[in-house]
Parts: C-alpha cells; structure tokens; sequence
C-alpha cells in the first residue's frame, strides 16, 4: 500500500505554481545520461529540481535491488568524486516542504501551540490532500517519488510504526522499543481524531481543497503511513524559525542515508535561500552520500527512519529508579538526590562506553536505605567508596535481578540475533530488528558484567531475594524509553 495513498476525486490547480518555471535547456536537455552505471529511476524528480533551480549535479540517484524486499530502493550516492567542503546538493527553500510555505504564517503558532497536532502531522496532512491533486499538485514527482519509497531507509525497512501487530511482538519482544512504538501509535491515533478541529481552525490550508473532511476522506491507515513517511524524510534545521524547522527536503532522506557517524550536516543557508549538504569527507564516485542523523540512540534511529547503526556512539539503553513517596525516609532521600543534582524519578544511561553510570550505585543505595544512618552514609562522589556494607549489597542484588529480568524478556538469545543477521533469507524486518536486540543484549550483558565485578550476586536464589525486597520497599525500577 502507498505511503501516501489517497483515494481519486475531483481536483483544482495546486498551489506554488508560480515557481515551476521549466528550464531554458527543457525536460530532454536536463536529463542527460547519468557519468556512472547509476540509473535514474528517479528522474522524473531529478527533472522537476533541476528545472525548479536546484544544485545537484554532483549526486544521481541509483536504484539497488533488494530482493528480500520486494521492491527495488534509490538511494543518493556521488555521481563524481566528491572532495571535503565541497556542496554535493543545494536545494531551494520553495522546493522544500516546510510549514511556512503551507500556512499563511499568523496561523503557524496558533495551530502547533493548541497541541492538537504535531508538525510532522500538519506535512503529512497536508501531502495527503496534495496527492490527491494528482500531476496538478507542484510536488508532484517528489511525493511520487515518496511513494515508491514507502517511508524505507537505506536498509529497506520502514519505520515499525509500519508493521503488523504481530510482526511488532515478535521482532521486538523484549525491547523498550516495542512499548515506545506503541506509545508512539496511540498518539497518531489521537492526532488523527483530532484532524476535523484542525480542518475548521485552519482555514489557510484547507479552503484550497475541494475535499471533505480529513476523517471523511481519509482513513487511519492512510493517515498512518503518511505520517510514516514524512517521518522517515524529515530533516531538523537549527537557526531557522520555527516554522522552517522540520523540512521536507527532495533527494533528502530517506533517499539520503543518515548516519550517527558522518560529519556532513544537511543546514539552511541563509544567502543561498536553501537547505544545502557539505560533505565532510571525501565521497567516491557511485558511493552513497550521507549525512549526521543527531545523537540518536538506535531505538530512535529505527522507529523514526527504519535503520539501526551498529557503531552508534550515541546508543544507549535506559534504567529509571523511582523513589516511592510511601517510605517513611522518603523527604531524607528527596533532600539528598536533590542536593546531588538529581530527580526523585531519575533516569540512568547505560552504554557501550559506560556500561555502569557512575551515580547508578550510590542512588540505589540510597533507595534501599532503610534507616536514617544509611541514608546519611551514601555518597554521590564519584568513585567514592561504600560506607555501609548492607546497602551496597542490596543496591548490587537489586540491579543484578533487574537486568537479568529484562535480558530474559527477549524471546531467545545474542547467538540466534547473529544468526537471523547473517540467514539471507531473513527479511529485511527480521535482519534490523535482530541488529537492534543484539545491540540491546550487548549493553544489558556488559552492564551486567561490570556488576559482576563489583560483587553482584548471580545465583537464581540471591536474584530471586533481591526481586522480593524490592517489591517489598515500593521501589519502582525500569526501562524508560525517551519521549517521542
């Protein structure tokens, strides 16, 4: 099913006419043969940018067959060698779909400050009407093009937002991705309920369409995978206004591979009037060319553009200690998290680089301290000792029981994720999904280790002990996954 699938009804003249001024050098001249064994199946688009004023002669596009897929993907790559510094792509702000250009700019804030819909809503809304303006609509070959990629990275996996229910339980048992997706589903829900009160707060948008309204021409499911879609292409500009700041930039992502390890910024420049790609690097010719996706961890990475990088250095996994207000030494210990700089609902990274955070222990100490004496001997100095034997066992135990719970949450072990990765013929869900797992059991085993080394108990009888004693103190222990 298309991305942005619409059903066909009668059209008017799309808006933004006035900048598809063609070429002098016409359709015929502008695509002429690509330098490389790079095919253009995506030149219609390329068309439509170069006659629009785009700068892309340094990058084509190339269509990579994927069998397990289904459906071949395009992606970017350097139709030439590129050096560093060099601008592989310039693209216009009037061919960039931002929210300034869809609204007259006095109801921007009203709309996004009312919380009834997200600025990635608002694009996908209005791209859904767009399409439905068919070859009438400006952006035609871009949401054309939009379509054919279905909201797939450069690994050719949709976002989970995209998958089945029973596809989701599977794949990603065990997961804090799997709540968070959920998470993420139920708020689209509640923006697609919402759409009718925007349609009549709007006016700016919607009278250009001669369309019922939103819940009455589209359905869930459309709503569902355009805002997939314009959530896999979407680009995050800084220093601009508030209304440029999401933009959906052609022969951006997903045909653009975003990486957490390149260095090459996507940015607005404000002389050029456009949204422009420096390459930091050198880039060989018929390479793809990528761009820095933000420190991102890979649970982000993977429901926002579908790809899992396994050498993120922003990858991380999360314990969050809640302080239950019902222990009588409760206002003790918001006194000492609060004079140490933390929240009485405090949130820990783990990571590959820091597999035990260094305030983790001593906050769980604290916690389990079960007299004032114990509360007034923890201590949130780095790498300060333990000054009470009693609770530094407990702290150790209680951690211990929580990441052996949550490694035994997944349906089978690190060796099978390797397995599924190497099988060819894994799908391309089953392949991500096991990448993000493995990352996940690789960080829960390393902390679990460090533990180990500190004392940790691992006999089922300790785990099991030190699972009743928190049950028993009220103290909540578990994975946050961060808002989305």
């Amino acid at each position: 099913m298309s991305a942005l699938r619409a059903h066909a009804l009668p059209v008017r003249s799309a808006p933004f006419v006035g900048y598809q001024a063609r070429s002098r050098c016409g359709r015929r001249a502008c695509c002429h043969p690509p330098r490389s064994t790079a095919v253009h199946t995506a030149s219609e688009l390329v068309c439509w940018l170069k006659e629009n004023g785009a700068k892309i002669d340094p990058v084509e596009v190339k269509t990579l067959d994927v069998p397990s897929a289904g459906r071949p993907l395009d992606v970017v790559v350097a139709g030439r060698p590129l050096a560093a510094g060099e601008v592989a792509l310039s693209i216009p702000e009037h061919l960039c779909v931002t929210l300034d250009r869809i609204f007259e700019s006095e109801f921007v804030a009203e709309l996004l400050t009312t919380d009834k819909l997200s600025e990635l809503a608002c694009l996908a809304l209005y791209l859904m009407y767009e399409k439905k303006l068919k070859k009438k609509s400006f952006w035609y070959p871009y949401i054309k093009e939009l379509d054919k990629q279905r909201a797939r990275g450069p690994q050719a996996v949709e976002s989970p937002l995209l998958w089945s229910d029973e596809e989701l339980g599977s794949l990603l048992q065990g997961s804090p991705l799997l709540p968070a997706v959920r998470q993420r589903l139920a708020g689209i829900r509640k923006e697609f309920e919402a759409l009718d009160t925007v349609w009549f707060m709007a006016g700016s948008l919607f009278n250009k369409y001669p369309f019922n309204l939103p819940t009455e021409t589209f359905t869930f499911e459309h709503f569902k995978q355009a805002f997939a879609a314009v959530q896999a292409s979407i680009v995050h500009l800084q220093g601009v206004p508030i209304a440029k700041r999401f933009a959906l930039v052609p022969l951006g992502p997903p045909l653009l591979a975003y990486s957490s390890t390149s260095k090459s910024m996507m940015t607005y420049d404000e002389d050029a009037r456009a949204v422009r790609l420096v390459v930091s690097g050198a880039v060989a010719a018929g390479q793809p060319v990528a761009a820095w996706c933000g420190p991102q961890p890979n649970s982000r990475l993977l429901l926002n553009y579908g790809i899992v990088d396994e050498h993120n250095p922003f990858d991380r996994l999360q314990i969050t200690v809640t302080l239950p207000t019902s222990d009588p030494l409760y206002p003790a210990k918001r006194a000492a998290v609060h004079e140490a700089g933390l929240a009485t609902s405090q949130t820990f990274d783990i990571s590959a680089a820091r597999p035990l955070p260094d305030l983790l222990l001593p906050y769980m100490q604290l916690a389990l301290a079960a007299t004032p004496q114990q509360v007034a001997a923890v201590s949130f100095v780095p790498g300060a000792p333990a000054h009470d034997a009693e609770t530094d066992a407990a702290a150790l135990s209680a951690l211990m029981s929580h990441l052996q719970g949550r490694l035994a949450a997944y349906p089978h072990p690190l060796w099978r994720d390797l397995e599924i990765i190497d099988d060819p013929a894994a799908s391309p869900r089953q392949k991500v999904a096991a990448r993000l797992t493995k990352i996940e059991k690789s960080l829960l085993g390393a902390a679990a280790e460090a533990l180990a080394a500190r004392g940790a108990p691992s006999s089922p009888a300790a785990l099991q002990a030190a699972q009743e004693r928190l049950a028993a103190s009220g103290l909540r222990l578990g994975s946050l996954f961060e808002g989305h």
